[in-house]
């Protein structure tokens, strides 16, 4: 995971963000391939997902025909949209801080595990009672190596006696430990044990004021989300766009969570970029929906090019659902930066039922005692969050039935996704150079319709006419909208390293023979095999490679 970061920072993929003051935690910006690199994501999202669809036939997996459209929704909502949403309420994650320290952690996130050494003892922070036992923790990446750095700092040993280390059952995170043992636990950089306060729900919405005045009346937040964009906008695309059940809303755009402890890389990031669908469909027909999206989009990153091996479809426990959820299953996906075994999630595929549209219809929902969802009452009787008032139902001209929609929402991260990307696409080989000598070589693998180059253009020589020509040739595929680089400095090998690390799929060079017969070599960045063609057909042939 080092090369990766160290190769993003180095070919302009990703950059700290506010590097030069230090960084902004949680916040990252894209270079200029990055930026080609994550367009192309999306640009791939939304073509498979929206405009590349034809709605006029069933995809052979699918229950049915169906339509999809796009909305681009706004940043900052009405208040009242998180309270009807239960984000209001709702949306947080439990945190500590460590009175020592004084730093603060997401309680999932700390790793613990018991451990002694001999004889010694380390003190606790209320009673000052010398403990043989306690709960070491770490929040790093390896925690294996850390928590024995850990071990060997609290209990005051050298390295050298790191074998000596007396550990009692595997590691676990801090959220799964009962709050009475905390008095057992030494924070991540304390002294003693028991500095950790109680666990408290902390809101992950970012707080913002609209207007002049700045008071409480004026608070608003920033979206967590783009789904209740498209909730609250449902009415309004069925009565403008004429689509009809079944159909799907998808929406692009920015979202921002307050997160306390942002970590590995872009995976968790504080601002980040969404692809979301809201599938409308008979509630009777959900079951078969739900099964098509989870499906369609597990095949969607292995149709550009990330392995199987390295993906999982993982169904949720019913101990995992969200309140509102019939069903959940995520798409992960092996980071490198998780130990042997782990996956991170990729995207959520969720059946929601009618809670969102019933949510701002009638208000804030709740479970019952049966499981069934009714509006939250305060102490007086009265809805705790109002909903819209507003009539949400969908009436079937067909069935002449009015009825609440069920939603099946596949949720992607665009970051997350780019990510995934980067890491499948990282390889190092050797191949030989132009002296038949065994070289390093790392190459970046991306499928071709995600390369954030798609051509290079190299004369042999700067001279004889082959930069005019091989301008020419740049010049047309620019005008056929491909990225492209232009490059004559340097050995030809040295040139073919260059873009073999930024992931280029394809290499055209223009040398001696192609002033005598107008053939250009084209060589392919994976099997390395290089063939003459016309060079007037050389957009022709680029084009098809792309989309074959």
């Amino acid at each position: 995971m080092e090369k990766i970061v160290a190769l993003c920072k180095r070919r302009g993929f990703i950059f700290q963000n506010s590097e030069i003051y230090g960084g902004q935690n949680g916040f990252w910006d894209y270079g200029p391939l990055g930026t080609e690199l994550k367009r192309n994501v999306r640009d791939c999202w939304y073509r498979d997902m929206v405009s590349g669809h034809n709605e006029l036939v069933a995809p052979k997996t699918a229950p049915a025909k169906y339509q999809m459209v796009g909305v681009e929704t706004a940043l900052i909502m009405n208040p009242q949209v998180w309270k009807c949403s239960g984000h209001y309420d709702l949306f947080h994650d439990m945190m500590v801080d460590c009175r020592e320290s004084k730093s603060r952690f997401r309680l999932d996130q700390i790793r613990c595990r018991w451990v002694s050494f001999k004889d010694a003892t380390v003190k606790q922070d209320d009673t000052g009672t010398e403990l043989s036992k306690v709960m070491v923790t770490s929040t790093a990446e390896d925690f294996h190596e850390d928590m024995t750095s850990e071990a060997l700092r609290v209990f005051g040993q050298k390295k050298k006696y790191a074998d000596k280390l007396q550990w009692d059952g595997a590691a676990t995170t801090l959220d799964k430990v009962d709050v009475s043992e905390f008095a057992t636990v030494v924070a991540p950089g304390a002294s003693k044990a028991g500095t950790l306060t109680a666990p408290r729900e902390f809101n992950l919405m970012m707080k913002t004021i609209i207007g002049a005045l700045g008071t409480d009346d004026d608070a608003a937040y920033l979206r967590p989300e783009t789904a209740q964009g498209i909730f609250v906008n449902f009415k309004n695309v069925v009565d403008s766009s004429r689509v009809k059940l079944p159909f799907g809303i998808c929406q692009v755009g920015k979202s921002f969570r307050n997160e306390i402890t942002p970590r590995n890389f872009t995976f968790r990031s504080r601002e980040f970029e969404q692809m979301e669908i809201e599938f409308f469909c008979r509630p009777d027909e959900s079951a078969g929906w739900y099964k098509y999206w989870r499906d369609t989009r597990f095949q969607w990153y292995q149709d550009l090019g990330v392995s199987k091996d390295r993906l999982l479809l993982r169904d949720h426990h019913a101990d995992e659902l969200a309140h509102y959820s019939v069903g959940t299953a995520d798409i992960e996906y092996a980071f490198p930066f998780l130990d042997a075994g782990e996956y991170g999630e990729l995207e959520g595929v969720a059946h929601r039922g009618d809670f969102d549209l019933r949510s701002h219809m009638e208000g804030k929902l709740t479970k019952n005692a049966a499981g069934e969802l009714e509006v939250e009452l305060n102490e007086d009787g009265k809805p705790k969050h109002r909903g819209s008032g507003k009539d949400l139902t969908y009436f079937d001209d067909q069935a002449k039935e009015r009825f609440l929609p069920h939603v099946i929402e596949p949720s992607a991260g665009a970051d997350r996704a780019t990510l995934a990307f980067i890491c499948e696409a990282y390889h190092e080989d050797q191949q030989p150079d132009e002296n038949g000598v065994l070289q390093e070589r790392l190459v970046m693998k991306f499928h071709p319709r995600l390369a954030p180059v798609k051509a290079a253009v190299f004369p042999l020589i700067k001279k004889e006419g082959m930069p005019e020509k091989a301008a020419e040739i740049f010049g047309a595929l620019k005008a056929a909208g491909l990225s492209c680089q232009f490059d004559q400095q340097g050995a030809i090998g040295r040139r073919y390293r260059r873009q073999d690390e930024i992931g280029t799929p394809y290499c055209i060079t223009v040398d001696g023979d192609t002033l005598t017969d107008g053939t250009v070599t084209i060589r392919d960045r994976d099997s390395l095999q290089q063939d003459r063609i016309p060079a007037d057909r050389i957009v022709e042939e680029v084009l098809s490679r792309l989309n074959s």
